[in-house]
């Protein structure tokens, strides 16, 4: 039987790793969350205060360092060094830094090694991130891709936060997004774009129940 590889795209708040948590579980299969794998690298290098903006000493302590991931349904489960950062990398401080590191062309190329062997393991995969339709798994079984207006993206970042006990003011939110949104669409490699042949979804005024069930309608029933 052919591996089912459904990818989802799109930049932050949109919903992705909700709506790919959700996805997997209904098609029993795997989340593979590839913004954990950025976020660890990203983790790991503010640990040992090197320059973000540094691709050199970024490669260096990727070959220095033990990154684990697990996943299931749910979210992805990772390890620095064999101890658990599964909560420490959705710290605020990483996801406003971890555009350095994504925008890396060679840390990139890294990753996509590292996602592309992770997704080998298993037969049923739902991943998400922000080239996955693109770079990582162009033949892909179905590509989503998925939008939001900036600032409903920025009122569930801040929500999403908040449920963690953060608070961050929506304003700095919603630049902190537009920020990253440039970044993301204008770097050389792994761009933020949809793939030619991705079924677009603006989840703007859609419930996650929502965006399932127009998900569903564009995936084999065979799946």
């Amino acid at each position: 039987m052919a591996q089912l590889i459904i990818t989802i795209d799109g930049p932050a708040g949109v919903g992705k790793s909700t709506i790919s948590r959700r996805l997997a579980e209904h098609l029993d299969a795997i989340h593979l969350d590839t913004g954990a794998m950025y976020r660890a690298v990203t983790l790991a290098a503010m640990r040992a205060n090197i320059d973000l903006t540094d691709p050199v000493q970024i490669r260096e302590l990727i070959g220095q360092t033990e990154f684990h991931f697990e996943a299931d349904h749910d979210d992805m489960r990772v390890w620095i060094d064999n101890r658990e950062v599964t909560n420490e990398i959705r710290d605020p401080q990483v996801t406003e830094k971890v555009k350095h590191v994504a925008s890396m062309d060679t840390i990139r190329h890294e990753l996509v090694e590292w996602q592309q062997r992770f997704a080998n393991d298993y037969p049923r995969i739902v991943t998400e991130g922000r080239d996955q339709g693109t770079v990582v798994f162009p033949n892909a079984t179905v590509k989503f891709f998925l939008t939001a207006d900036p600032s409903e993206r920025a009122r569930r970042r801040q929500l999403q936060w908040k449920e963690s006990g953060i608070k961050v003011p929506l304003e700095q939110i919603l630049q902190d997004i537009e920020t990253r949104d440039a970044s993301d669409r204008t770097r050389a490699t792994g761009p933020l774009v949809p793939a030619e042949n991705a079924v677009i979804v603006d989840t703007t005024r859609l419930s996650i129940d929502e965006v399932i069930e127009v998900l569903l309608t564009h995936i084999p029933e065979t799946a």
